[in-house]
C-alpha cells in the first residue's frame, strides 16, 4: 500500500486561537456563496507567509514519519488553495526530502500557457529529486479556466494534446519542430530531461468523466477519482476495466485509485465534529462552477443529479452570492447558509467521500 499526505493548503485563521478573524473570513465565504472570487482584499500576507511554511514543514515531517508520498494540487484565485503554482512547491520538496514520492495531481494543462515551459519544470523537480516526481494532469475545475484567462470550450482538445506534446518532448530526440492543432514549437529541444525513462509515471485525476476515464486507458495511466461518490466511481472502474480489456490488458486494483477526505484521530468522539468541519470547507469549494462547453451535460448530471451548474451546495441555500447582488445577509441569514452547508456531511459520509477513524497503536 503507498500512503500519501495531502491537504489542500486552505487559507485560513484558527478557530480557537482567532475566533473573530476566523468567522469573518468564513462569513465572506459564505456570502460570496463560494470560495471563487473572494475579494483578495480578504488575504493577510502575514498569514499568507505563515501557512505556507507550515505547510510545508508539515509535508517534510510527513516523510520522517513514513509516509510514502507528499502530495501536491493547484487551484487559482481562491483561498481554498494557497499552492497557486505547486511546482513551486514539489521545487522546495525535491531538495528538502530525500525518501518520499513527490506526487503531483496535477498540472493544469489546458490552463498552462506554453507546455514546454511545464515539461522543463517537471524534469527540473525530477532531476533535483534523483527520480522521485510522479507527475499528474488534470484539465482544470471551472475556475481554473476563468481564473487563466483559458478558452473552455478547447479544454478537453488543449488537454489530450498537451499531454502527447509533453511525453514527446522528453522522449524524442531534440531538436525538431511540432506543429499540431493548438500548440506550435519551431524548436523542442529541452537540455534537462527526467532521470526517470522513459519518463516519469503519469497518474491522471477526474471528476466521473468518461472521455478521462478511456483516455487513461488508452495510454496505460492509472486514473484516480477525487473524492467522487461511489457509485459513478464504480461505473468509471467498470468503463476503464472494459476499456482496458479492448487495449489488450487487464487494469486491475493497480491501475485504479480513489481519494477521499479522511481525518485519523485518538480521542475518536470528536473526530466526527472535526470531520464535519473539514467537509464544511470542501463544500464551499469552487471547484463546481463549470463553464458552458468545459464538461459534458451527462458528466455533469452523474456529479450533481439534479443538474446544477452551480456551486455544488448552492442549490441547498437562499440568497444571492455578491455578483447577483448578494452579500448582505443578516446573522440568522448567514447561520441558515452555514446550516445548508453541513447538512449534506451525514450523505458524503454514506457515499464514502469521508472517512474517520481512530489510529492503530
Amino acid at each position: 500500500m503507498h500512503i500519501m499526505w495531502f491537504t489542500e493548503r486552505q487559507y485560513h485563521y484558527d478557530p480557537e486561537t482567532e475566533p473573530a478573524r476566523s468567522r469573518l473570513l468564513e462569513n465572506q465565504i459564505l456570502r460570496n456563496r463560494s470560495f471563487f472570487g473572494l475579494p483578495n482584499e480578504n488575504f493577510d500576507a502575514q498569514q499568507g507567509s505563515m501557512l505556507l511554511n507550515e505547510y510545508l514543514d508539515e509535508k517534510i515531517y510527513s516523510e520522517d514519519l513514513g509516509f510514502d508520498g507528499l502530495m501536491l494540487n493547484e487551484h487559482h484565485g481562491t483561498p481554498f488553495c494557497l499552492g497557486s503554482v505547486m511546482d513551486v512547491e514539489a521545487a522546495v520538496l525535491a531538495k528538502a526530502t530525500k525518501k518520499a514520492k513527490i506526487v503531483l495531481l496535477g498540472n493544469p494543462v489546458p490552463t498552462v500557457a506554453n507546455a514546454l515551459r511545464l515539461a522543463e519544470e517537471l524534469a527540473m523537480i525530477d532531476l533535483i529529486s534523483k527520480g522521485r516526481l510522479v507527475p499528474g494532469w488534470v484539465r482544470g475545475a471551472g475556475s481554473e479556466q476563468l481564473a487563466n484567462n483559458a478558452n473552455p470550450a478547447y479544454n478537453r482538445e488543449y488537454f489530450e494534446e498537451g499531454v502527447d506534446f509533453i511525453l514527446k518532448a522528453w522522449t524524442k530526440p531534440g531538436p525538431f519542430r511540432y506543429e499540431g492543432k493548438h500548440f506550435h514549437f519551431r524548436f523542442v529541444n529541452p537540455w534537462v530531461l527526467p532521470m526517470q525513462k522513459p519518463h516519469p509515471p503519469i497518474w491522471i485525476p477526474g471528476l466521473i468523466s468518461p472521455d478521462t476515464v478511456s483516455l487513461c486507458a488508452k495510454k496505460r495511466f492509472p486514473y484516480i477519482a477525487l473524492a467522487t461518490k461511489l457509485e459513478p466511481t464504480t461505473e468509471m472502474w467498470n468503463l476503464y476495466t472494459d476499456a482496458a480489456a479492448r487495449e489488450g490488458y487487464t487494469g486491475g486494483s493497480r491501475k485504479l485509485r480513489l481519494s477521499a477526505a479522511g481525518l485519523c484521530q485518538r480521542q475518536f468522539s470528536s473526530a466526527p465534529r472535526n470531520l464535519e468541519n473539514d467537509f464544511s470547507t470542501a463544500a464551499r469549494s469552487h471547484t463546481s462552477r463549470v463553464p458552458n462547453g468545459c464538461s459534458r451535460r451527462d458528466t455533469i448530471r452523474k456529479r450533481r443529479p439534479n443538474g446544477s451548474r452551480g456551486c455544488r451546495w448552492r442549490r441547498n441555500l437562499p440568497g444571492k452570492p455578491l455578483h447577483e447582488g448578494g452579500g448582505n445577509e443578516t446573522d440568522e441569514e448567514l447561520e441558515v447558509l452555514r446550516n445548508g452547508v453541513y447538512a449534506r456531511y451525514e450523505e458524503s459520509k454514506r457515499d464514502l467521500q469521508m472517512i474517520a477513524a481512530r489510529p492503530i497503536t
